[in-house]
């Protein structure tokens, strides 16, 4: 028998999403419960030593997609969350011992690709507007809730009242929305630009936590999703926290706390109890049982639907769509310790700079991505991984001592499951020195400088983080996966399966990255079926 509804929402993990959502549901006057399993809030979004003396975010690593009402709404500078912007976005050293940098202002970058194409830096600019309008229509839409086919006539309203902007903008928008929406990285970028430095420096944005080839249909979307968000206003800039991305949910904690939201931690869910086809909260592995009017979840769809609620309690054909959920970013995460900064071949010098400061790509072509992706289909991990080095402690000296640093390493493509019954368990340290091989052979010092390090394999992000398949989006970005279709249709407006059951987390509209848009408007959708009004900006 379920214990009485003590609060009037709990919420099933403590990462930026849970946190926003609950937020916004206590300043609405909600009692609200947060449940989290480990020590620590924040999900995959957390701050922690992994080698004595260093600190790094262990999985999320960079940001730009946290929206601006969000950090206002709970005064998250106010709690003392400062942010930086890298100097330029991306530093990308070729297979023939030249570089690429992209970002520091247009002209900037046109220099840049001048060294490699004239013809590609007189396409910059248009590109640019290009997909910035595309943008626009897409972080409008990350704003609202996605139509529920079926709400029938209304549901249809709030479609057209949400494509309205993309419709009225013109035969240009219509075309770059449609090629954007299913062509390829490279099909897209092909129509572009000439040279493959450039197509490489932007097509990376296309495969980032994205299991798939630069060459696979929607691809390009990808490529979009990872470019609308901004950093103090900036559009499109990524930066970073000071304090890493750990500082951003820690802050978010103490807006929480502030608002009155209880938050359990050391408490994972063992179950969600349903009963009458309603939710009527959870019960924790500890055996405490947790009465709740509405039970919010802030995982991966899969996890929630497949693991912690019985599945006779549910539509059998909705219990093998989310059975089928695609959960696959091809990725492995390290965290290393070094005594000195990398020295590249193609730009010498060990001293910081601004090359040192920004997102470091080591994917020098798309035929480079491809052979990734098609080596982890055949072999589970990528003879040349594709890496994205960053150096934080290069803004930041809290995460290090003085003169040495810490670097995040995004590598894929990495399959979630090792094919011939293999472990990763048993391989993940030999992945990992090939990875760093792999990027000794642009900066020669980078092996030797190694104090320490922290492996992630897709099972580690599975097991510490609940990202299933070690998916960094709680479920692959693809055309199906999205907007109302997220989780599926029918459930895409953040109302789960169960009467009173609540979805606010990246398996959410409008999908993964440190956003907080889940949790934004899952709580206002919440907080309008309680004819309650909405606290935010």
């Amino acid at each position: 028998m379920t214990s009485m509804a003590a609060y009037d929402a709990v919420i099933i993990g403590g990462g930026h999403n849970g946190l926003v959502c609950a937020f916004y549901l206590a300043r609405a006057g909600m009692k609200v419960r947060i449940c989290e399993r480990r020590s620590v809030v924040g999900g995959a979004a957390v701050t922690e030593e992994f080698h004595p003396g260093f600190r790094n975010s262990l999985a999320s690593y960079t940001v730009s997609l946290l929206n601006p009402h969000v950090i206002a709404d709970m005064k998250l500078k106010e709690y003392g969350l400062r942010f930086l912007q890298r100097p330029i976005s991306n530093f990308l050293p070729t297979e023939d011992g030249r570089y690429l940098k992209v970002g520091g202002g247009l002209e900037r970058t046109q220099q840049e690709f001048q060294k490699f194409s004239d013809h590609d830096a007189e396409r910059l600019p248009g590109y640019y507007t290009r997909l910035e309008a595309v943008a626009d229509v897409l972080r409008d839409l990350s704003l609202k809730t996605p139509p529920n086919p079926r709400a029938g006539i209304k549901g249809a309203m709030t479609a057209a009242s949400q494509v309205w902007p993309a419709l009225r903008g013109g035969a240009i928008l219509h075309q770059d929305l449609l090629d954007l929406f299913t062509k390829s990285a490279r099909g897209f970028l092909d129509a572009w630009f000439e040279s493959d430095p450039v197509k490489a420096a932007f097509g990376f944005d296309g495969v980032v936590g994205n299991y798939a080839s630069p060459d696979t249909p929607g691809s390009a979307y990808v490529l979009l999703h990872h470019v609308f968000g901004e950093v103090d206003g900036v559009k499109g800039a990524w930066g970073h926290a000071i304090g890493g991305m750990g500082a951003i949910t820690q802050a978010m904690q103490t807006a929480c706390l502030e608002a009155g939201v209880e938050i359990s931690l050391d408490a994972p869910v063992r179950t969600v109890n349903a009963e009458c086809n309603g939710a009527s909260g959870i019960v924790l592995e500890s055996g405490e049982e947790i009465g709740a009017k509405r039970v919010v979840a802030n995982v991966n769809p899969k996890l929630l639907y497949t693991k912690l609620i019985d599945s006779g309690a549910l539509d059998q054909e909705f219990y093998k769509r989310m059975k089928g959920w695609r959960c696959e970013s091809g990725t492995f995460r390290m965290n290393v310790a070094l005594s000195e900064l990398p020295d590249f071949s193609c730009l010498p010098g060990k001293t910081v700079s601004e090359h040192h400061q920004c997102g470091i790509l080591i994917a020098p072509t798309l035929d480079y991505m491809d052979r990734a992706f098609i080596d982890a289909k055949r072999d589970g991990w990528s003879q040349k991984p594709i890496v994205e080095m960053l150096i934080p402690s290069t803004m930041d000296d809290s995460l290090a001592p003085e003169g040495e640093h810490v670097a995040s390493l995004f590598c894929q493509q990495f399959s979630p499951e090792l094919p011939e019954g293999r472990s990763w368990d048993d391989e993940k340290e030999s992945v990992a020195d090939h990875i760093i091989d792999t990027i000794t052979e642009y900066a020669p010092n980078f092996k030797d400088a190694i104090l320490g390090r922290m492996v992630l394999s897709p099972k580690d992000l599975e097991e510490k983080f609940g990202l299933i398949g070690g998916d960094i989006f709680h479920g692959a970005m693809s055309l199906d996966q999205l907007w109302a279709a997220r989780p599926a249709l029918g459930y895409g407006d953040y109302r789960g399966a169960l009467r009173g059951l609540y979805h606010c987390g990246a398996g959410a509209h409008p999908g993964g990255g440190v956003t907080g848009l889940p949790g934004r408007n899952a709580a206002r959708e919440i907080l309008r079926d309680a004819r309650l009004p909405f606290p935010g900006s």
